[in-house]
């Protein structure tokens, strides 16, 4: 859980659209500065197609795209970079455009880096949107790392500027993990992960956009950074504060560990501090466990060897973000697991618990975001303003099994919850809070982990709710 009952970054999101929030775009650092948007045009028609299927209630809401393929990496715009074949396609750093000073805003330090970058050919979202979500998959040795930055086509042809989508590295050791604060053009917002336009009942909507990766190493290095997976999410979901009922459609339980959030309260508060705050790293090392994703003793040293379930703090110190001040931040979470030996992450929105049968049938648990009141999802005992838990399955009777790490122990975390209020819990966008005021949900927000070899089974499966492997 993410600060129970308090404010989460979606309860001020849905506050800013209404406000219509204008401010100082922030500068992106180093490769937006020194190259601007000067680059060469992408063609529109290249690079990758992630249609949704016509059948899914997400294709009318959401359009993920990705570029994953080394076809996919050569049709971006290369400055420096260099595409790589092979198992694993990806994009890494060949020759550098040059050196640029970065200073890290959480410590303070200054350094040179050698930087390249890599733009994604444009892409038409075939949903027009109000919300894009940006994720990646890619390896940091020591001495590298990167930025992400998103820049769209409005609906009325006009364009937004670069927005910094997230700084990251897999590690800690050279720059500090961080989203970017104020960003905005008075027309749309960047909140910490989440591109929002700031007023959706205007019919602004973002027609098109593209990524811009930028890639650094210490200077006079051969180290590089390799992303093998780069996609971005366009969201419409209307308002609804009730969501239309599927019908249920599988019963089947998947072997997921179990491990509570709760049992961490108070450890690490540099890393928030545990409990209700670790709920999104808790569930992604669920699932990263599940595929066999394993932390060595030696990664696990610096643990207080009394803490229960070190791989758990391991989760939160690598998935947390400097600058929102927590572990929620979803496309890090998405690219931790990505760290993990042959596992891909996106970060999605799907359409219906139909979905997640989907999803379950071919073995993939999945982790979905909601708010809600105590007395809206029975049997969970408490009400959040934003908490992450892991759907491992379905009952006869079709309600939701969900590994739900705001348990008082690892053995209390397997749950049953309501299909009917766990899927209204999941897929609305408003919702009353305990004051009685409107506030936001997440309209169906997910976290998807699987092997970066898919079976033929989970291929189909994950085609079938809008994601290309």
């Amino acid at each position: 859980m993410s600060r129970a009952e308090q404010p989460s970054r979606r309860t001020v999101l849905a506050a800013a659209v209404a406000a219509a929030v204008a401010g100082g775009s922030a500068q992106a650092v180093t490769a937006a500065a020194a190259d601007g948007s000067a680059e060469p045009a992408p063609d529109p028609a290249a690079g990758p197609a992630d249609t949704p299927a016509a059948g899914s209630v997400a294709a009318r809401f959401a359009d993920y795209r990705s570029w994953t393929t080394y076809s996919d990496w050569r049709a971006g715009t290369a400055r420096g970079t260099r595409a790589v074949a092979g198992v694993r396609p990806g994009v890494a750093l060949g020759t550098p455009l040059g050196t640029v000073d970065y200073t890290d805003p959480h410590t303070k330090t200054t350094a040179g880096w050698e930087y390249a970058t890599w733009t994604s050919p444009v892409q038409t979202l075939t949903v027009p949107a109000t919300e894009a979500i940006a994720s990646w998959n890619a390896s940091t040795p020591a001495g590298t790392w990167l930025q992400i930055e998103l820049k769209g086509t409005y609906s009325d042809g006009t364009d937004t500027p670069w927005y910094v989508m997230g700084r990251w590295a897999s590690g800690d050791q050279d720059i500090k993990r961080t989203s970017v604060d104020d960003q905005s053009d008075g027309r749309s917002t960047v909140w910490t992960d989440t591109f929002a336009i700031d007023d959706a009942s205007t019919g602004l909507r973002l027609a098109s956009c593209r990524l811009r990766l930028t890639l650094y190493r210490r200077p006079g290095t051969k180290l590089t950074p390799t992303v093998w997976r780069l996609g971005v999410m366009g969201s419409d979901v209307p308002d609804r504060f009730t969501v239309p009922a599927s019908l249920p459609g599988l019963a089947q339980e998947l072997p997921v560990p179990r491990y509570s959030q709760e049992i961490h309260q108070g450890q690490y508060p540099e890393y928030d501090s545990g409990g209700e705050a670790w709920c999104s790293p808790t569930s992604s090392q669920m699932i990263v466990e599940y595929w066999g994703g394993r932390l060595t003793a030696e990664q696990l040293a610096w643990v207080d060897p009394s803490y229960a379930d070190p791989q758990v703090c391991h989760a939160a110190r690598y998935t947390y973000d400097h600058q929102y001040g927590g572990c929620g931040n979803w496309p890090f979470n998405a690219a931790y697991a990505a760290t993990f030996k042959d596992l891909q992450g996106v970060v999605t929105r799907l359409g219906s618990l139909t979905d997640l049968e989907t999803l379950i049938a071919a073995g993939i648990p999945a982790m979905t975001s909601q708010s809600f009141l105590k007395d809206e999802l029975t049997g969970a005992g408490y009400g959040t303003s934003g908490h992450l838990m892991t759907v491992i399955g379905f009952t006869a009777e079709g309600d939701v099994i969900a590994n739900d790490p705001f348990s008082a122990d690892d053995h209390a975390v397997r749950r049953v919850y309501r299909r009917r209020e766990f899927e209204n819990i999941w897929l609305r966008t408003k919702r009353y809070n305990a004051s009685g005021k409107i506030v936001s949900g997440t309209g169906g927000v997910c976290y998807l982990y699987f092997p970066a070899r898919p079976t033929a089974r989970q291929c189909q499966a994950l085609s079938a709710v809008g994601v290309r492997v």
